[in-house]
């Protein structure tokens, strides 16, 4: 294929590139089908699924506590996330059109970077509200308020970025001079890397520090939590009370067991050459998969969200019958 778009800098001996050439992932026209419908039924089960939990979470009275206030805002959190990458592979897909600009690049990088921190975050703080709501219930009105749920989302969002600007503010100083084929089916860190002639070992170490800091101080406050959580409901006399507590906790287990599992996986590799194949399925599950799972364990497993799904479409097939 071949290399297009270089433009020439005079403040330079490089070429500058302004247009990258994604790889993909397999060049099997057959096999490229396949992944188009699949990525679009995936990204629009996603896109329903975390719609319905963000209406359901709005409308519905029941659902105005702070557990359902943090789920709607991971739901938005999801859709951003899966936007940031899977409408562009789809277009790239359908059109064979496997380009795309620097800025349009990096700024890919930026969003889906910004999302996928922030969201670490908000684990860690739905993984508070649990602790708070089980171990401390008398208290849980009080400490758990509208203004403090609204700091606790705000704070999320500025820790996701705080964490990104360091490594990204770098990146945006890497040059691309010799080949602006991107080993992978959307712009991300690893591949980009690889191409750069830019001396990466200082920014690598920043990436890996960056996702080391936001990996561990999460992980540290959903573990301090969920064991404070066990030992309470432990001690709990009845056993339907242990069922009732541990079955309100167990969907966001498996959601933070499934988030962080996927992202070590990513990072357990210190060398960019290293993560660039083995992580292509990992991000393009973690992009489409996950996204549409998310909003089935949170709602098959909560009886109050499946209630308030029944009284919506109840309300809705009497308003269309009248």
């Amino acid at each position: 294929m071949q290399i297009l778009c270089l433009q020439l800098n005079g403040m330079s001996n490089h070429t500058a590139i302004t247009l990258f050439i994604l790889h993909g992932l397999t060049d099997d026209p057959q096999l490229q089908l396949l992944f188009l419908i699949f990525l679009f039924l995936s990204y629009m089960l996603s896109i329903t699924g975390n719609l319905i939990i963000i209406t359901l979470t709005l409308v519905d009275s029941h659902l105005k506590t702070p557990m359902y206030f943090f789920l709607r805002n991971f739901s938005f959190l999801e859709l951003l996330f899966t936007t940031a990458s899977v409408p562009g592979f789809l277009y790239h897909l359908s059109t064979g059109n496997y380009t795309v600009s620097y800025d349009a690049c990096f700024t890919q990088l930026f969003f889906g970077f910004l999302f996928g921190a922030s969201e670490f975050f908000l684990l860690a703080t739905m993984s508070y509200d649990r602790y708070v709501a089980i171990c401390k219930p008398l208290h849980y009105a009080t400490i758990m308020n509208n203004r403090v749920c609204n700091q606790l989302i705000l704070g999320c969002w500025l820790s996701g970025l705080m964490i990104i600007l360091p490594p990204f503010s770098v990146g945006l100083q890497l040059e691309f001079c010799d080949s602006n084929i991107i080993d992978h089916f959307a712009c991300d860190a690893a591949p980009m890397l690889e191409i750069t002639c830019s001396d990466t070992e200082f920014i690598e170490k920043m990436i890996l520090a960056s996702a080391a800091i936001t990996l561990l101080s999460t992980l540290v406050l959903v573990v301090l939590s969920y064991a404070s959580i066990v030992r309470t409901i432990l001690r709990f006399p009845s056993a339907e009370q242990r069922k009732k507590a541990f079955s309100t906790c167990s969907s966001h287990m498996i959601v933070v067991s499934m988030t962080y599992g996927s992202c070590i996986f990513i990072y357990i590799k210190p060398s960019a050459k290293e993560r660039v194949t083995s992580n292509k399925i990992v991000i393009l599950l973690a992009t489409s998969v996950a996204p549409v799972m998310n909003p089935f364990i949170y709602t098959l497993r909560n009886k109050q969200v499946i209630q308030a799904f029944k009284d919506r479409f109840k309300r809705i097939s009497l308003i269309s019958k009248v």
